[in-house]
């Protein structure tokens, strides 16, 4: 511990690289054995919620006949197939795919290699609190992509790809804008379900506390609003099933800052 702390700039410097090189090449194992798989991560994984028999459509058009509320089942998707514009665009969007799941196969990984580098300068009892923060931190990042994926996606791909200002207009997407559409779903709402992490390491140094939270709960409700506004398409059906989530997450945050102000 000793030499760590005497650790000059330059060996810290040294020391992130060392880091960052295990993390890309852990993102260039995931993007390889992405790319290995091609089929599952295209027709299985991406399309997934393009297709008639995605799990929730199913699921919501049997408890549709179950309940006798035939609103609930999603329907027929207007669009059969998606067209590409671009000359390299399907090869372009490949190698991307193949990195953004590469990014997400490897973000536990990630996520401990950025521990590693930050544990030495933490105290011993620093370090008994943060003690499973990447476990905790991968699983809501896992929970959130699942969540855009099975649930804000399929609606989604269906409000839009269905919504008409007239007849006379025929939808017919882009696989470039089907794919950014999805991915930016997915992993939006990954990201922004870290939601209770982050509120975790302010309240740890600090900079917020249960009393600040709580008294600009109102001015969150809205920042969320927006904030589920910026992660989801242009619909008011995604943006409400991603806030409430959101809400829930910060009312648990609440109780994480809580807990951590009585302890600093």
């Amino acid at each position: 511990m000793a030499q760590e702390k005497e650790m000059s700039f330059l060996q810290h410097v040294e020391e992130l690289r060392s880091h960052l090189i295990r993390s890309v090449l852990a993102v260039l194992v995931g993007a390889i054995l992405a790319f290995a798989f091609t089929s599952v991560l295209f027709d299985v994984v991406l399309f997934g919620p393009f297709q008639e028999n995605f799990p929730t459509k199913v699921l919501l058009c049997n408890l549709a006949e179950s309940l006798d509320t035939p609103n609930l089942c999603l329907g027929e998707l207007k669009i059969e197939k998606l067209q590409n514009i671009v000359f390299a665009g399907q090869f372009t969007w490949h190698i991307w795919a193949c990195f953004l799941a590469g990014v997400v196969l490897a973000f536990p990984y990630i996520l401990y290699e950025i521990w590693r580098f930050i544990r030495p300068a933490l105290r011993k009892e620093e370090k008994g609190k943060v003690r499973g923060i990447v476990f905790y931190s991968s699983m809501l990042f896992f929970t959130g992509a699942l969540f855009g994926y099975f649930v804000l996606s399929p609606m989604t791909i269906h409000f839009l790809g269905n919504y008409q200002v007239s007849e006379l207009i025929e939808n017919r997407p882009t696989f470039v804008s089907y794919l950014s559409t999805i991915l930016h779903l997915t992993l939006g709402t990954g990201l922004v379900f870290e939601l209770p992490v982050f509120i975790f390491f302010l309240a740890r140094v600090g900079m917020v506390g249960p009393a600040m939270l709580k008294k600009y709960r109102r001015h969150a409700y809205v920042g969320i609003l927006i904030l589920a506004a910026v992660v989801t398409p242009p619909d008011i059906t995604s943006q409400i099933l991603i806030t409430f989530p959101l809400i829930f997450l910060y009312e648990i945050s609440i109780g994480i800052a809580a807990r951590q102000y009585k302890e600093v």
